[in-house]
């Protein structure tokens, strides 16, 4: 009797010894020994996860918007570092003032006079800030600008219309 109720305490005691060993190599006690998932790796869930909206991408600021055309103006009309000055300053206003106009959501009619407004101050301030072939130079760079973007609709509409 001696010897069973030794032999008791000691399967005892090696069965609390060795509990956590075993809780290591299946998991926290899981019934299936699979641990926390599957044996496979980990679980994936069945409930689809809905998509995140992409992150709309910040608007550009007016200052970033110039920065972007201004090589290209200066390398076109040839400007010294006094003319850039003046043109840089003259553009960041005027496109800030059209931002704003934007933001307003003003009608159509009072849209189109506001940034007609706009347009005549820019063209009197170039004017008045560059010598006057610079100044026609830029008028022809504008107005290049629009014309390039013109013909590129004509040359699809045609395209298309021939297919």
């Amino acid at each position: 009797m001696k010897k069973t109720r030794t032999l008791y305490i000691l399967a005892t005691l090696l069965g609390l010894f060795c509990v956590n060993d075993l809780v290591a190599q299946y998991g926290y006690g899981s019934p299936y020994g699979y641990g926390y998932g599957n044996r496979y790796g980990r679980q994936r869930s069945t409930i689809p996860q809905a998509a995140d909206p992409p992150k709309k991408a910040d608007p550009l600021t007016a200052e970033e918007i110039v920065d972007g055309e201004m090589p290209k103006i200066t390398e076109e009309l040839g400007l010294d570092a006094f003319e850039v000055a003046v043109v840089r300053t003259t553009l960041v206003k005027s496109v800030q003032q059209r931002i704003e106009l934007q933001i307003l959501e003003l009608e159509p009619e009072k849209m189109k006079e506001e940034v007609e407004k706009i347009k005549e101050r820019q063209d009197a301030e170039m004017k008045a800030g560059l010598p006057e072939e610079k100044y026609l130079a830029y008028l022809e760079l504008q107005k290049n600008k629009f014309k390039a973007k013109k013909k590129k609709k004509k040359k699809r509409d045609k395209k298309k219309s021939k297919a």
